[in-house]
């Protein structure tokens, strides 16, 4: 299954990778605008979101949006050694925020830790998702312990360009499911929420 995984994964990541940046921008604010429209995140107060990388969905302009209507948002910091991921709250992305691991904009450690228990809503990154809850991310394990053990209780949402929606997810028995997936066409409620329920919206 492994080497299944790492050829999926690879294959995905290359048509995302092919993406021409102003695609990619707009089908990014496509979702965020889906994103923004599902009562479930509209309603929560204490977010966390993965801060956008080379060709993912864009996040950036999501956690500007949130700051500015006083959401507490949160975005993670990288621990390489212990395989987590700490939340710490930001308030301004223009300071807060600076290249670490692996070049990604993360926060500074002086900012405040927020208590993992205190967040409603997870936005997951990834490089393969389904229609059923599976995800696969990029073979760090990072997302999958967090929403396991540091923040079980919030809702998990993926975002994705359609591209990388496939049939199935060959999934290990640490995998996390995720309770809905957006992409730029569709607000999908998986398996944790509603079973082989899909909503479709102009």
């Amino acid at each position: 299954m492994a080497e299944e995984r790492t050829t999926l994964r690879t294959k995905i990541l290359a048509a995302r990778d092919g993406l021409p940046p102003e695609e990619r921008q707009q089908k990014s604010r496509a979702i965020t605008e889906r994103l923004l429209a599902l009562p479930e995140f509209s309603a929560s107060h204490c977010v966390f979101s993965y801060v956008s990388f080379r060709s993912e969905v864009e996040t950036l302009p999501l956690i500007a949006h949130c700051l500015s209507r006083s959401v507490a948002m949160s975005v993670p910091l990288t621990l390489p050694a212990e395989h987590r991921l700490l939340a710490y709250g930001i308030t301004d992305i223009s300071r807060d925020l600076a290249p670490g691991y692996y070049g990604i904009l993360e926060p500074a450690e002086a900012l405040p830790l927020v208590d993992p228990a205190s967040i409603e809503v997870v936005v997951v990154p990834g490089s393969v998702f389904d229609t059923h809850g599976g995800r696969l991310g990029y073979g760090g394990g990072f997302y999958d312990r967090f929403l396991q053990s540091a923040a079980p209780q919030a809702l998990r949402i993926g975002l994705a360009f359609d591209l990388q929606v496939v049939a199935a997810v060959p999934l290990e028995s640490h995998d996390q499911r995720l309770d809905y997936l957006i992409t730029e066409t569709r607000t999908i409620p998986l398996e944790r929420k509603t079973p082989c329920a899909e909503i479709q919206r102009s």
